[in-house]
């Protein structure tokens, strides 16, 4: 069966394959269709609805949508959803211009902001994984149509590795290199095989819990 998958990245199609085993998983651009929602909500949530909903009028088939980012604690949880766009401290929500730079000065650009706010003196005892504790957030939406859905989000706990020379693995994509599991060995999560990413992500986590509606609604 085919699920649209409503996102342009063809890292998240990989994941979404290897966790949606059975289902043919396709993107906008497969079929050339144009896809570039404006994702206005201020929530991981309300993004996800909003890229659901934007593709469903345009398919009229079943369709899945996530919204996800990271979550620094010594930072109130920003970038949050502005992850992909993040740009350091001086453009936290993106910039001006609306172009985004490259997930490399992005990595170096946090983990000094995250160094900075550290220093400044923040109270960390309540953070889960020390001073440089962070998570990865998922809000997934499965989409039958505007009044019937589902919704799931789950989180990946870690921590911002040091320094950017600590940086990592050659799998995952985005912050992964700079985001390391205190229970994998303190390995980042561009270190993990997929399946093993899949099996702790936030975003395999979330997906599960979709699968398991849609195996109900095709039962």
């Amino acid at each position: 069966m085919k699920i649209y998958l409503a996102t342009g990245n063809a890292g998240k199609k990989r994941e979404f394959q290897e966790i949606l085993r059975g289902f043919e998983v396709v993107i906008p651009s497969d079929e050339k269709i144009e896809f570039e929602p404006e994702e206005t909500g201020e929530t991981f949530y309300e993004n996800s609805m909003i890229k659901a909903r934007e593709l469903w009028k345009k398919v009229r088939a079943p369709v899945i949508a996530d919204d996800s980012g990271l979550c620094v604690d010594a930072l109130g949880g920003a970038p949050g959803i502005f992850s992909s766009r993040y740009a350091g401290p001086d453009f936290m929500r993106g910039r001006p211009d609306g172009k985004k730079i490259s997930q490399d000065e992005q990595n170096r650009l946090l983990i000094g902001q995250v160094s900075a706010a550290i220093e400044s003196g923040i109270d960390a005892s309540l953070f889960p994984n020390g001073a440089r504790s962070c998570r990865y957030a998922c809000s997934m939406v499965l989409l039958f149509s505007p009044e019937r859905f589902f919704i799931a989000q789950e989180t990946m706990e870690g921590a911002l590795i040091e320094r950017i020379e600590d940086a990592r693995g050659e799998g995952g994509f985005g912050y992964d290199p700079i985001i390391e599991l205190p229970y994998k060995g303190g390995r980042t999560v561009a270190q993990l095989s997929p399946e093993e990413k899949n099996s702790i992500s936030h975003r395999g986590k979330a997906a599960r819990a979709i699968v398991s509606q849609l195996a109900a609604s095709f039962s």
